[in-house]
This record gives structure tokens, C-alpha cells and sequence, in this order.
């Protein structure tokens, strides 16, 4: 039942008091007794059901029907007219405008419950106010007194709930504000990321849900002033369109890149395939790691492309880097016999040191040397041990002969006291050497770490010989 229902259908103009006369039922016509007022057809079932004698009762004390069949309300110390219910007992008259009070009540008591159940307390102030205000005319019998009471108290709830409702809406509203705004900053920042570090697909998906939770503050937050809200979707809107331009320039610069960088990258492809038959071992191996050099510099391909193209690069290198290990393995087998011979000539030259004979023991020398060309290359692995070895025999006559030349030289003898001394120095941390090569198990370690040290020894013997031979 709404509160512009009640008033018409409960406070209509009694003036003038209509005549018995004009009351009286036409033929045909329904009993007044029979008559029930449109407003009880509006009151919730539960109203209608429930006995209300004792309420009829209470509200018929407070009015009294004349002789003329005029029926009064009683207001405190006065009364007034109320309307003619004809044909009709008196108990029957002030009942049926006890009924028009109950409904006033009623009402009162709806705007109560729609009050508690969190309507506009703004809304149900003024309509407490207006059927307040319709009291005065009220065609009812009643307490009206009580009734006004219970109005003005309606009246004055609903303007505390309207002042805390307000207080609440601003509240809320500043609330929206405040995540609107840290919803435009948020996206700001995002469209402000340099295009080259961001991440697409995560930035992407956040600006997404941005926009998501922006719909959500909107229908569930009271509206901002209309200026604040341009404002900020100006903002919002700005900043996920920039996103998107720096996304749509980002991802065709991108694809650019990717075209060029594949158009390099199947240039290298067919150069390295090119290449893959040779059997110049040295060079083609040194153009495949510039060819590296250059596949790095390249710009990506995309990751589909890049893939099968480094798949492509890295097979014609497999291709030529196998046939050269091949053919570096059958080197490796014809070498093995030259192998056995040049280290048999190197421990002949090993067993000439120390010098004793310089000149009988450097034609003996010259001629392993002679044998040592003759012999041949040795597997790549056993080339660097063979050569120092050989090396280190060399330079030890060569010292041998340096300080026989020097002998006698006080200055030179001084100086070759001093090589004996830096000698045992260099002598004492090869024995640590070998000790540490001992301790680990590696053959080839520890047999490069004797020769060294025999090598040394040798050449403190020499250089202690002809310390003496000086002194």
C-alpha cells in the first residue's frame, strides 16, 4: 500500500457533513455494514487475518455517533465531524471509521518496517510528515493523538537514519573515489612502463582487470559528482589507450625485427650448410665460429622460426665438426706409432742431463733432434707433452752452454749463484706440483709434472757443475 493510496483513500474532505438522506442506499445497493473500505483491501494479509475487536474496540472509545446518525472523533477536549453512516446502529458506524483509523495506524506501522529495513529515511520523513499533516482531516475514529505521537517519532527516527544514511553514502562515495583512483594511477603507471621491459601478457591481463573492478565500483559504490567521474574515466580511458597503441607498436615492430632477424638467420643457415662438406678442416672451423659470432648479433626470428633455423645451423655444424673428428680419430690411430718413437727419443735426450760433456752430449742431441723431425706427428693429445719434454732438454744445454761461455765472469758467476738459487726455489715447488698430481690420479698430469721436474733438476745439476768448475 503506498502513502499517496492512503491519503486518498483514507483522508477525503468531510466538508459539508453529507445528509442522512444522501447516504441512504439505493435500491440494489449493498448494506452500508456490507461496504469495506478500499484501503483494507491493500493491508497485508497477515493484517486482514488477525482479530483486531480489541483494537476496534480502543479506537471506537474516541469517537460517539449524534442522534442524526453524525459521527464524532474525540481530539483531547474537543470534537469533530467525521461523516453519516445511515441506516445503520452506532456500534456499526464507529466500527467501520475505526477501521479507517486502523489502516492509518497500519500505515504508520509499514512506514516503520520499510524504515528498519534500510529505505531512504529522507523518503519515509516526508511521507510520516504528509500523513501526519492529512491527521487533521482524517475521516477516522481513533486515538489520533497517540497516532500523531507515533508519526512525529517515525518523523524524527527517519531523520537520524536520513543524516547517518548521508553520512554513510558520502562515505561510501569517497570510499569509490579512493579505488577509482588507485585503479586510473594503477593503469597510468602500466601505460607509462617503457614499451621495451614490459610484460605484454601480464600487463595485458591486469589493464583487463582493471577495467573489471572500475565496472564493479560503479554499480555497487554511490556515483562521484559528475565532473570527478569525467575526469577520472578521462583518465582511465587515456591510459588504456595508450596501452594498447604501445602494445599495437611494440608487437609490429616486433614482427619487423622477427622478419629480418629470420632473413638473416636463413642466410647463415645456407652458408653453414654450404660449408658442411669441407675438409679444409682449419679454415672452414674458423668460418663456423664467425658465423657464430654473426648468428648472435642477429636479431631474433620468433620463437617458432628461431627454433628450426638453430635446429638447421646447428646440424650442418654437427655435419662438418663429426667428419673432422673422424678424420682427426683415424690421424689419431696413424700417429700412435710415431707416438712410441718420439717418446723413446725424448727419454734418449732426458738421459743427457746433467750435461757433463757439452760437446760430445750436443752431437749426441743433434742427432735425436735429426731422428725427431724424422718421426713424425703425434696424436693431437700427446703433441704439447712431447714438445715441452724435447723443449726443456733444449734449453738446458743451451744453459749449460750459456754458462760454460760465461765461466769466466766473477759478475757471471754471481748471476749463475743466483739461477742455482731461484732453481731450488722453482725445484721445490714442481715436487708440489707432482705431489698434488700424485694425490689426484691423473696420469697425463703427473707424467707432465715429472718431466718438468727432471727437466729442472737436469738443469740445476748442469748449472751446479759449472758453479764449480767456476769456483
Amino acid at each position: 500500500m503506498t502513502d499517496d493510496a492512503t491519503r486518498k483513500t483514507d483522508a477525503p474532505k468531510p466538508a459539508p457533513v453529507p445528509k442522512p438522506s444522501a447516504l441512504a442506499p439505493k435500491p440494489g445497493a449493498p448494506s452500508p455494514s456490507a461496504v469495506k473500505p478500499t484501503v483494507a483491501a491493500a493491508r497485508p494479509a497477515a493484517v486482514t487475518e488477525r482479530d483486531r475487536s480489541a483494537e476496534l474496540a480502543a479506537a471506537a472509545a474516541f469517537g460517539r455517533v449524534a442522534e442524526d446518525t453524525t459521527v464524532f472523533v474525540r481530539t483531547g477536549d474537543t470534537e469533530r465531524a467525521v461523516g453519516q453512516y445511515p441506516d445503520a446502529t452506532a456500534e456499526a458506524a464507529l466500527e467501520y471509521f475505526a477501521r479507517k483509523y486502523l489502516d492509518l495506524v497500519d500505515a504508520a506501522a509499514l512506514l516503520e518496517e520499510r524504515l528498519s529495513a534500510g529505505a531512504s529515511g529522507d523518503s519515509i520523513r516526508q511521507s510520516a510528515q504528509k500523513q501526519t499533516e492529512a491527521l487533521a482531516e482524517a475521516h477516522v475514529v481513533g486515538d489520533l493523538e497517540a497516532l500523531r505521537t507515533r508519526l512525529t517519532e517515525i518523523e524524527a527516527k527517519a531523520k537520524e537514519v536520513s543524516i547517518a544514511q548521508q553520512k554513510a553514502h558520502l562515505e561510501a562515495r569517497d570510499e569509490g573515489l579512493r579505488a577509482r583512483t588507485a585503479i586510473v594511477e594503477e593503469a597510468e603507471a602500466i601505460a607509462g612502463t617503457d614499451p621495451a621491459r614490459i610484460q605484454w601478457k601480464n600487463s595485458g591481463a591486469r589493464m583487463i582487470e582493471l577495467f573489471e573492478n572500475w565496472k564493479h565500483l560503479q554499480a555497487t559504490t554511490p556515483r562521484l559528482p559528475r565532473a570527478t567521474d569525467q575526469e577520472l574515466w578521462g583518465r582511465f580511458s587515456k591510459a588504456r589507450n595508450t596501452f594498447d597503441r604501445h602494445r599495437r607498436e611494440y608487437f609490429a615492430n616486433l614482427d619487423k625485427r622477427n622478419a629480418e632477424g629470420k632473413r638473416i638467420k636463413e642466410k647463415l643457415v645456407a652458408e653453414a650448410e654450404a660449408l658442411s662438406t669441407s675438409t679444409d678442416w682449419r679454415e672452414t672451423g674458423a668460418k663456423y665460429r664467425a658465423l657464430m659470432d654473426r648468428w648472435k648479433a642477429a636479431p631474433r626470428a620468433g620463437r617458432k622460426d628461431d627454433d628450426a633455423l638453430w635446429a638447421r645451423f646447428r646440424a650442418a655444424q654437427d655435419v662438418f665438426y663429426a667428419a673432422r673428428q673422424k678424420e682427426n680419430e683415424a690421424l689419431d690411430a696413424e700417429f700412435a706409432e710415431n707416438l712410441v718413437v718420439k717418446e723413446a727419443l725424448l727419454a734418449e735426450a732426458q738421459a743427457l742431463l746433467p750435461v757433463t760433456d757439452l760437446a760430445r752430449d750436443k752431437e749426441k742431441l743433434r742427432a735425436i733432434q735429426e731422428k725427431w723431425e724424422d718421426a713424425g706427428r703425434v696424436p693431437r693429445a700427446d703433441v704439447s707433452r712431447m714438445e715441452n719434454g724435447l723443449r726443456a732438454v733444449e734449453q738446458a744445454f743451451a744453459d749449460a752452454e750459456d754458462a760454460r761461455w760465461k765461466a769466466t765472469d766473477p759478475e757471471k758467476q754471481a748471476r749463475t749463484s743466483g739461477a742455482l738459487a731461484q732453481l731450488e726455489e722453482a725445484i721445490a715447488d714442481l715436487e708440489a706440483d707432482l705431489a698434488k698430481a700424485q694425490a689426484s690420479g691423473d696420469a697425463k698430469r703427473i707424467a707432465k709434472a715429472q718431466e718438468a721436474l727432471d727437466a729442472r733438476r737436469a738443469w740445476f745439476e748442469t748449472l751446479s757443475r759449472t758453479a764449480e768448475e767456476l769456483g
